[in-house]
C-alpha cells in the first residue's frame, strides 16, 4: 500500500505571513495536492511573548487569500507542551537523555575556555554519566539527549544532496528546559511525528536543525521523514529578502493589487522550474510540481516580473471573476468603502463589468485598474488632475462647448455614434482627432489617460457624459 503523503506548514505567529514562508506553504501544499496528500498546518506559538491571536489570524487570512488551504484544524504546539515533555520523560527512561544540573556559570566557563581555544562553543557533557545523586541542592535540571559522540549525522536532503555532520559539533542539546518548558527542536519533531508527516520542505536555514531533529528522531526509533530544504530569496540586490527591499508580507501584496493566482504562479517560478515554461495555471502546478525541480541556488524576488505576470492574469481572467477579485480587494485599501457602496448601487455593477475590457487592458494590478475605474464613481463637478487642468485650456473649452450640439442631437448613444460624431465635428472643425479626444477625456475622467474615449462616453451614458462636458465647456 502506497503512503499517504503529509507535508506541513508551520509558521511562527510572531508577525505577518513572510513572502519566503508564503513559497514555503506553496511548496508543501503544491506537493501534497499533486499527489492525492494532505497539507496539515501547525502554528509553533511556543514563544508566548511574541505569539499573538492577531499574528495567527493574519497569517490565516493570508493564506485563504493565496488559495492554499490545509487538512484538519490548525494545530498549537504549545497546547501540546504535556505530550513533549511526556517524549523527554521516555527518552530519560530509555538511556537516550538525562538531567543535566551544570549551572549558568559553568556553562559562561565552557564558553569562555572553548572561546580561548579558538573551539565553537559547545557543552562538555560533564553531567551526561553523572548520577543524579550528585545533583547540587536548589539546582533545577535541564533534560539533554545524549548525542553520539563519533561517528556522523547524514541527512539525505532532496534539495541539498547528501549532507553530513560530525556528531562532535552536535553537543547534548537540550529537550526540556529547566522550567520544563520543550525546546523548539524537541517540540517540532514530537509534532511531526504525531502528525505523521512523512515530507519536511522548509527552508535552507534549517539545514543544520536537520541533523539535530534527525537525532531525536533516531533516539526515539521513529522514521525520519523526507526533508527538503529550499533556498531562501533573496532581494533584487542579491541580499537576503527583507523590508528594506519593500514588500515582504503577504498581505501587503494583496493590498499592491496582485491576484493570487499569479501570486503562486510567480512564487512558484522562485527557485522551481518546469523547462522553460513561465505561466502555469494552478491545476499544471499541482500536476508538475515536484521537490527533484528545486535548484540549491537562492532566487532573487524580481517586483517588475511579478507587475508583468500579474497584468497577464489580469487581461485573461474572465470580467465577472476580476470583479470578484477587485470586490475582496476592496476592504484592504483606503478608499475601497466609497467604491464598494457605488458598486451596490443599482446598475453600477453592470457599468463597470461594461468598463472592464478596456480598463483590464491597460492595469497590470488592481490597484491601477482602481486608479484608471477611478472616472466610474468620482463626483460631480470632477477634481481634474494637473494635466487634465493644462488640457482644458481657453481653446479646448471652446471645442467642447461647440461639440456639445452634435452629441445632444444623437438619436442613439454608443460608443460607435459617439465616435462617428465626433469624427464628423472633427472633420468639419478641421481639427486633429486628438484634439477634440484629449479634452473629452479630461473633461470625462479628469485624468489625461483613460480607456478608449468613446468606450468611456458609452459606459458613463447620454446624461452624465453631457453634464460632464458642460461642466467644462465654456
Amino acid at each position: 500500500m502506497t503512503e499517504t503523503v503529509i507535508t506541513r506548514f508551520a509558521p511562527s505567529p510572531t508577525g505577518f505571513l513572510h513572502i519566503g514562508g508564503a513559497r514555503t506553504a506553496l511548496f508543501n501544499w503544491l506537493y501534497s495536492r499533486g499527489r492525492s496528500g494532505k497539507m496539515l498546518l501547525r502554528i509553533e506559538d511556543t514563544d508566548r511573548e511574541r505569539s499573538t491571536q492577531e499574528a495567527i489570524d493574519a497569517i490565516l487570512d493570508s493564506l485563504q487569500w493565496l488559495g492554499l488551504d490545509w487538512d484538519g484544524e490548525p494545530l498549537s504546539q504549545f497546547a501540546r507542551a504535556n505530550r513533549h515533555r511526556e517524549v523527554a520523560q521516555q527518552m530519560v527512561d530509555a538511556g537516550k537523555a538525562y538531567y543535566c544540573y551544570a549551572s549558568q556559570e559553568e556553562l559562561a566557563e565552557m564558553r569562555e575556555k572553548a572561546k580561548a581555544e579558538g573551539r565553537p562553543p559547545r557543552y562538555d557533557g560533564r553531567w551526561r554519566d553523572r548520577d543524579p545523586s550528585e545533583a547540587p541542592a536548589g539546582v533545577k535540571p535541564v533534560v539533554r539527549i545524549k548525542a553520539p559522540l563519533d561517528g556522523e549525522t547524514v541527512v539525505d536532503d532532496k534539495v541539498q544532496g547528501l549532507i553530513r555532520f560530525p556528531n562532535k559539533d552536535l553537543d547534548d542539546l537540550i529537550l526540556l528546559r529547566s522550567d520544563g518548558t520543550p525546546t523548539y527542536m524537541l517540540a517540532v519533531v514530537v509534532d511531526d511525528h504525531d502528525m505523521g508527516v512523512t515530507h519536511i520542505i522548509r527552508g535552507d536555514d534549517h539545514l543544520t536543525n536537520a541533523a539535530r531533529q534527525t537525532l531525536i528522531f533516531q533516539a526515539m526509533g521513529w522514521d525520519v521523514p523526507v526533508m527538503a530544504h529550499i533556498p531562501l530569496i533573496y532581494g533584487p540586490d542579491g541580499a537576503k529578502l527583507s523590508k528594506r527591499h519593500g514588500a515582504v508580507g503577504a498581505e501587503t501584496y494583496r493590498a499592491m493589487g496582485y491576484l493570487p493566482a499569479a501570486m503562486r504562479n510567480y512564487l512558484a517560478r522562485l527557485g522551481w522550474s518546469h523547462g522553460d515554461d513561465e505561466i502555469f495555471s494552478t491545476e499544471q502546478l499541482i500536476e508538475w510540481f515536484d521537490i527533484d525541480a528545486i535548484g540549491q541556488s537562492p532566487s532573487r524576488f524580481d517586483f517588475q516580473k511579478l507587475e508583468n505576470l500579474n497584468g497577464h492574469y489580469m487581461r485573461s481572467t474572465p470580467d465577472t471573476e476580476l470583479l470578484e477579485a477587485f470586490r475582496s480587494f476592496l476592504p484592504h485599501i483606503e478608499a475601497g468603502n466609497t467604491v464598494m457602496r457605488w458598486l451596490e448601487d443599482t446598475g453600477n455593477e453592470a457599468s463597470f463589468l461594461a468598463a472592464l475590457p478596456g480598463l483590464k487592458e491597460r492595469a497590470k494590478t488592481l490597484v491601477e485598474l482602481l486608479e484608471s475605474a477611478r472616472y466610474l464613481w468620482v463626483q460631480r463637478p470632477l477634481d481634474l488632475d494637473e494635466k487634465a487642468s493644462k488640457i482644458l485650456n481657453e481653446d479646448a473649452q471652446g471645442v467642447l462647448a461647440r461639440l456639445l450640439p452634435a452629441f445632444e442631437n444623437l438619436d442613439v448613444w454608443s460608443a460607435e455614434a459617439t465616435e462617428a460624431a465626433v469624427r464628423a465635428f472633427a472633420e468639419a472643425e478641421n481639427l486633429k482627432l486628438g484634439k477634440v479626444a484629449q479634452p473629452l477625456r479630461a473633461a470625462l475622467t479628469g485624468r489625461s489617460t483613460s480607456p478608449g474615449i468613446f468606450d468611456v462616453l458609452d459606459v458613463l451614458g447620454r446624461d452624465e457624459s453631457l453634464a460632464r462636458i458642460r461642466d467644462q465647456a465654456r
